[in-house]
This record gives structure tokens, C-alpha cells and sequence, in this order.
């Protein structure tokens, strides 16, 4: 149950993030179909949705993990922001170290890994030519940049997150592999076409 209750407060604390994505995905949506139908290409329904999606996980990722401990939105609401946005954090350049001081949990250690899978599995989703190596690239630079941020917010740099998040977003692209080989024509689905390719 508890566990249930801190995965229920982390999706809360995403909310903010993802519905201002949202938003700005909705704004952005014009120009971008307008560009698309100038070079003759057109963006199938399924893959507006799912790039909706992947904007809102993105935003929600944000929230959660470029704030000081997480954007709590009923928490502010309820007593105002409290304390200063930035400050010094710590830093952990050991492996492994977290878990042998802290005893941390299967539950933080697998979502560690769990939280970044989307961001491995929806880009070959949406983009073509999207290999292995643009995965481990986008995994390094995605969790090595909020891991620095975090150092400024009062949070710490955790060398242990930032390959277990990087595991992460290479586990969601092993995943988009294998849904690929189960199903050959799935990805299809969510790619950009040429406008006769849908006649």
C-alpha cells in the first residue's frame, strides 16, 4: 500500500508538467501541420496522439525531476512555495554507494529504470532512423542534464541514477525492438507519410 501511495504522489507531482506540455503542444499544433502539408507530408492521427503523449510524459518528467523534490502541486496550493529554488545539492560519483548507505529499495531502484523507459521506446516510435547508439545517446544527455540540474535545486548528482536511467531509456528501445519483431507493420502507424501514401 505504500508503495501504491508513493506512486500515486509522483504522477501528482508530474500533473503540472505534463498539462502545460499539453498546452503547448495544442499551440504548436498549427504551425507544425502547416509545415508538414508544405513539404507534402502529412502526420497520421496515431501519431499525434502518441506524440501528445510523449509531450505530456516529457513535461511531467520535468515537474518531477527539475524542481526542488519534485513539484508537489496540492502541497503548494494548500501552504505556498516554501524555501529557495536554488541551492547547492550533493554529489555521489561513487557506484553502487546509494544503495550500500541508504538500503534503497527494489521499488526506487526499478523506478529508476522504469520512469525513462518512454524515453527509449516512443522517438523510434515516432522518428525514423532512431538506432541503439541515438538511444544510449539521448539517454546519457537526458539524465546527465537533470542530474546537473538537480545539483543546483538543492537535490544531488547520483552517478547510480544516472546509469540506471540511462538503462532505462535503453530498456524502452529494446522494448520498441521487440514489439518491431512481434509486429512488423505496428510502427508504421506512427510515422510521418507522404501525402499519396495516404490515398
Amino acid at each position: 500500500m505504500r508503495y501504491v501511495w508513493m506512486t500515486w504522489r509522483y504522477l501528482t507531482q508530474m500533473l503540472p508538467g505534463a498539462l502545460a506540455a499539453l498546452g503547448l503542444y495544442v499551440c504548436l499544433y498549427p504551425g507544425r501541420r502547416r509545415r508538414l502539408r508544405a513539404a507534402g507530408l502529412t502526420s497520421p492521427r496515431p501519431r499525434e496522439c502518441l506524440l501528445a503523449l510523449f509531450w505530456m510524459f516529457g513535461g511531467g518528467m520535468a515537474a518531477l525531476t527539475l524542481t526542488p523534490w519534485g513539484f508537489d502541486l496540492f502541497s503548494v496550493l494548500r501552504w505556498g512555495w516554501t524555501g529557495p529554488f536554488l541551492q547547492l545539492g550533493e554529489i555521489n560519483l561513487i557506484p553502487f554507494q546509494t544503495f550500500v548507505l541508504s538500503g534503497v529499495p527494489l521499488y526506487t531502484l526499478l523506478g529508476n529504470i522504469v520512469m525513462f523507459l518512454p524515453f527509449g521506446f516512443f522517438p523510434p516510435l515516432l522518428w525514423r532512423g532512431y538506432t541503439w547508439k541515438r538511444a544510449l545517446a539521448a539517454g546519457v544527455c537526458v539524465t546527465g542534464f537533470i542530474e546537473s540540474w538537480q545539483l543546483l535545486v538543492g537535490r544531488a548528482f547520483d552517478v547510480d541514477d544516472l546509469w540506471l536511467n540511462t538503462l532505462g531509456v535503453l530498456g524502452g528501445f529494446w522494448l520498441w525492438l521487440a514489439l518491431r519483431a512481434l509486429i512488423p507493420d505496428f510502427a508504421g502507424r506512427f510515422h510521418v507519410r507522404r501525402d499519396e501514401e495516404t490515398q
